[in-house]
Parts: C-alpha cells; sequence; structure tokens
C-alpha cells in the first residue's frame, strides 16, 4: 500500500470543508481560491476545484455570479447560500469531533 493514495485520499475528504470555509470569509473566484488553498499547502489544481465547485452549486450550496474583469474575461465569484452556511456549521462541528479523537488517539497511551 502507498502512503501517497492514503495522503491524497485525505486530502480529498477535507476539500470541501476547506472551500466551503473559504467561501464563508468572502465570496471569491476559482483562482482565489486555488491561491488561499496553496497558502495553506493544500495544493489542489483547477481540474479537481471546478468539479467540487459544481457539485457544491449543483446542492444548493453555493450561488455565483459573473463579474466583468480587467485583467482578461469574466470571471466567476462563488458564495455560499443559506443551505451552505448550515451545511458549514454542521463540517465544523464534525471536524471539530474528528480533530478531537484523532488527537484524543495519537496521545493515549496503551
Amino acid at each position: 500500500m502507498k502512503v501517497e493514495n492514503t495522503k491524497a485520499q485525505m486530502r480529498k475528504g477535507i476539500l470541501e470543508y476547506c472551500v466551503l470555509s473559504i467561501l464563508s470569509k468572502k465570496e471569491c473566484y476559482p483562482s482565489e481560491i486555488i491561491e488561499q488553498l496553496k497558502a495553506v499547502e493544500l495544493i489542489v489544481v483547477e481540474g479537481t476545484l471546478y468539479p467540487l465547485l459544481t457539485r457544491l452549486k449543483n446542492s444548493d450550496l453555493l450561488d455565483y455570479r459573473w463579474e466583468e474583469s480587467n485583467a482578461g474575461p469574466p470571471r466567476k465569484y462563488y458564495e455560499l447560500t443559506k443551505a451552505g452556511v448550515s451545511f458549514l456549521t454542521e463540517l465544523k462541528t464534525t471536524w471539530g469531533l474528528l480533530s478531537k479523537a484523532v488527537n484524543q488517539l495519537e496521545n493515549k497511551s496503551l
């Protein structure tokens, strides 16, 4: 078993939560989301992000608007919907519980 496969699955599993967290602070276009993920060493490519954004939009967790850009084509800015805010709140609770459980297991003397 290769550790890289497991690491990739762990990153994929948390990516949705991270994207929603970014968008909870302000609306962003995909390049901004990728920059913020890279800044914390969660490297994501457009080919991973765009399908995720589409899935979240189709689930009514995100909405978007188009804005003209001075530096190229119009940009699609994403933001959380009310359902997205509620969904993120539940994910935060679950993340807190999972994080606590993992930390306890790592620090527990057997």
